[in-house]
């Protein structure tokens, strides 16, 4: 690890992962396959339970840091690039965030959009397309969450060298069992 980097012992790094610079990653985050973290200027922060799947790419912008809250999703082929990103989103597959933009609380950014430099979106927003428009207002943050604990869960066992961790009647019993804490908001300070 580098020296300007803050990186928990908890967050599990797939093989392919690179990152440089000011970063810094809270607790139980995991960064998948190829994933990439720049930040040449300003700083990189990402939040605990967050997940930066595969290909995902985090820049910053000459002026604007990145900021990425706790139980989000970056998915396969995002880039979120110098924007804050609120807790508990969910960024598509093959979305682009640009500099300066904000994604509210509880957000989903659809696959494919964009959202152009300085877009601010409210939390609870639904966002698609190219530039990215609010299609509806609805706070995804409990299935945010739900999808970030998968990721966690995913990550534990591919500590351990397992790679089935979303198969089989013990994940069934889990998922349930995380789908009510989570719906009760009982996940928000519990350990994995």
């Amino acid at each position: 690890m580098d020296e300007l980097q803050s990186i928990h012992e908890s967050v599990w790094i797939a093989p392919g992962v690179q990152i440089y610079g000011r970063v810094s990653i809270a607790a139980h985050a995991s960064l998948w396959p190829n994933a990439v973290i720049r930040a040449e200027a300003q700083h990189v922060r990402i939040g605990r339970m967050t997940n930066l799947q595969d290909f995902a790419m985090v820049h910053v912008g000459y002026d604007a840091p990145t900021v990425i809250g706790e139980f989000c999703s970056i998915t396969h082929r995002a880039t979120i690039h110098g924007a804050t990103i609120g807790d508990h989103c969910l960024i598509g597959i093959g979305a682009t965030i640009m500099d300066g933009a904000v994604i509210g609380k509880g957000s989903i950014v659809g696959g494919g959009a964009l959202v152009p430099e300085g877009k601010e979106f409210p939390p609870g927003s639904i966002l698609v397309g190219i530039p990215a428009k609010r299609i509806a207002t609805r706070d995804a943050s409990r299935e945010n969450r739900l999808n970030a604990w998968q990721y966690q869960r995913n990550a534990s066992f591919y500590r351990r060298g397992l790679q089935r961790a979303w198969d089989g009647p013990e994940y069934l019993a889990w998922i349930a069992a995380k789908r009510a804490q989570v719906q009760a908001d009982r996940d928000l300070e519990a350990e994995p």
